[in-house]
């Protein structure tokens, strides 16, 4: 149930009661050296064989399948990819490709799903309704159609809304409008409000804004097992948390995210978002930090429906390092940024330690409290990596994903380090050496082998995110700043207008009764990929 919210002062982060001047999020004067040119056309040439083999084998589908030369079609066979890349095509100067996008977008019927499957409102939202957004604004609103086809969409998710549900279901039939009436999870629940109010921005619909904020509100309102963690699952028609299961990772990750940068590109006045993301930061320090004792590298670890700490990360968690270091700058708090770029070093570490230079889907540490998982003991192998390297592989495979570099690119752009332009340089030179084939680019199997077999998938975020975040830390700085930009979890990046001077309250907010865990029915999947040997949740949250 929600209750009325009690504010106590911040003790552990906040040096007073009244909240501070918001600090620019990029450093000021932040320059580049000279070998950073090289390093920006070496990524854009990654993009540009990409996506011709995607043209070449998979144009209109979803997904390029490079080693089969074929395509698969996950995401309802609206030509992901497409949409997916088209604000990479704009910051990356392809304008042929661009247009050739712009074009094939407004043509996409939105009104049935090109497959058998029924519509995830999360994915759409982050993929479809982002992309064509951020490319309206991006290519300064010149193709309303854009918008056009964004409303389309959207109309047909807004039956994910149910009667007086404040949190909408997360998938639906198109061909009926019938949502399917069960669990989701914060994730699913809370990552709407970006796009779904820059659809607002555009067509002058307040409804659109107003649906997705009541279910970021909802869930923020809710009682939490911690102060300010919310627990993983959700249920619509009850409006309240099933079990009590805490991470930063997948099923989780993006609710947190976006608590923070909606506060930024709104510039509401409700401080609920802002101290909400405040007092989960805070709660995280207290509780879920933790230290190897090999290396001494910070992650931040899962608390489960047995209050215990799960010694676990993912490559999904990592986008944890970057949104600290963001939100840190936004409440004006070195404490927050400092951990935040413990946290990315962290990362970067499982990227380092392997022998391709990528790093694992999941993996595990052990620190002074123990290394509990709620799996498994580690094997001799892993125990020999971990002394090694401060965290052993539990999943090797990588399947294209973005968050590690994605927080690289907070970190180079808030700081100036070039460390983080290093790195990004050794993420490009392990991509082409080990991802690319004759015909695109292609996960692995196994990071930690230099024969690995690959993974015959493209998925689109590899053109959204993981190329435009290598991108853009190589190229200059005022180009899509990010104080003048807040990205979508997709790296769509909208348009924010000038910053407010403070962000928050400054005070963290304690909750006004105990936590009661409620059952529910069970939990979705966990950013579900047919290539991962075991399924995400049956790792990060197994029931």
């Amino acid at each position: 149930m929600i209750v009325p919210r009690v504010v106590a002062l911040a003790l552990f982060l906040a040096s007073s009661t009244a909240p501070t001047v918001a600090d620019p999020v990029q450093k000021a004067g932040l320059r580049l050296p000279s070998s950073a040119a090289g390093h920006r056309d070496a990524v854009k040439q990654i993009f540009i064989d990409s996506y011709q083999a995607y043209r070449k084998f998979a144009f209109g589908h979803d997904d390029l399948s490079p080693l089969s030369t074929s395509f698969s079609d996950g995401r309802n066979g609206w030509g992901a990819s497409i949409v997916d890349a088209m604000s990479t095509m704009h910051i990356m100067g392809l304008n042929d490709f661009f247009t050739e996008a712009v074009n094939f977008s407004s043509h996409i019927d939105f009104s049935v799903s090109q497959t058998s499957d029924t519509v995830s409102l999360f994915e759409t939202s982050i993929r479809y309704l982002g992309g064509l957004l951020s490319a309206y604004e991006l290519s300064d609103n010149k193709f309303p159609v854009l918008v056009q086809k964004a409303k389309e969409v959207a109309d047909k998710m807004a039956f994910a809304w149910v009667g007086n549900n404040d949190m909408p279901f997360g998938f639906i039939d198109f061909s009926t409008n019938a949502p399917t009436e069960t669990s989701s999870n914060i994730a699913e629940a809370g990552t709407l409000s970006l796009e779904w109010s820059t659809l607002t921005k555009h067509t002058g619909n307040q409804t659109y804004a107003d649906l997705s904020v009541k279910s970021l509100s909802h869930i923020a309102n809710l009682v939490a097992p911690l102060p300010g963690l919310a627990a993983q699952g959700v249920d619509p028609t009850s409006g309240d948390f099933v079990g009590a299961f805490i991470t930063w990772g997948g099923g989780s990750d993006s609710y947190f995210e976006y608590l923070i940068k909606h506060a930024r590109l709104s510039n509401t006045n409700n401080n609920l978002f802002a101290d909400t993301w405040h007092t989960a930061v805070d709660s995280s320090i207290k509780n879920l930090l933790r230290t190897s004792t090999v290396g001494n590298h910070v992650y931040l670890a899962d608390f489960d429906d047995s209050q215990q700490i799960r010694h676990v990360g993912s490559h999904l968690a990592c986008f944890n390092g970057g949104n600290w270091i963001f939100g840190g700058k936004l409440l004006n708090n070195q404490t927050i940024v400092d951990i935040g770029l413990q946290l990315v070093d962290a990362c970067w570490n499982t990227y380092a330690s392997t022998a391709t230079g990528i790093g694992p889907e999941t993996f595990s540490f052990i620190s002074a409290d123990g290394d509990f998982t709620g799996g498994g003991d580690p094997s001799p192998d892993q125990l020999a990596f971990n002394a090694k390297h401060g965290f052993y592989i539990t999943t090797p495979d990588y399947i294209l994903r973005p968050e590690v570099l994605e927080s690289n690119f907070y970190a180079f752009r808030a700081t100036g380090d070039t460390k983080y332009l290093d790195r990004a340089a050794s993420a490009v030179n392990s991509f082409n050496t080990f991802l690319r084939t004759k015909t695109g680019f292609v996960g692995l199997d196994d990071v930690n082998n230099k024969n690995s077999t690959l993974i015959d998938d493209t998925e689109s975020f590899w053109f959204a995110e993981v190329l435009k975040y290598l991108y853009l830390t190589f190229d200059d700085p005022n180009h899509i700043s990010l104080d003048d930009y807040v990205f979508n979890t997709e790296a769509h990046p909208f348009k924010a207008p000038r910053a407010k001077p403070r962000y928050g309250s400054g005070n963290l907010i304690i909750p006004p009764q105990p936590f009661k865990t409620q059952q529910g029915p069970p939990l979705p999947q966990i950013s579900p990929n047919r290539f991962l040997p075991v399924p995400l949740k049956n790792i990060i949250n197994p029931q």
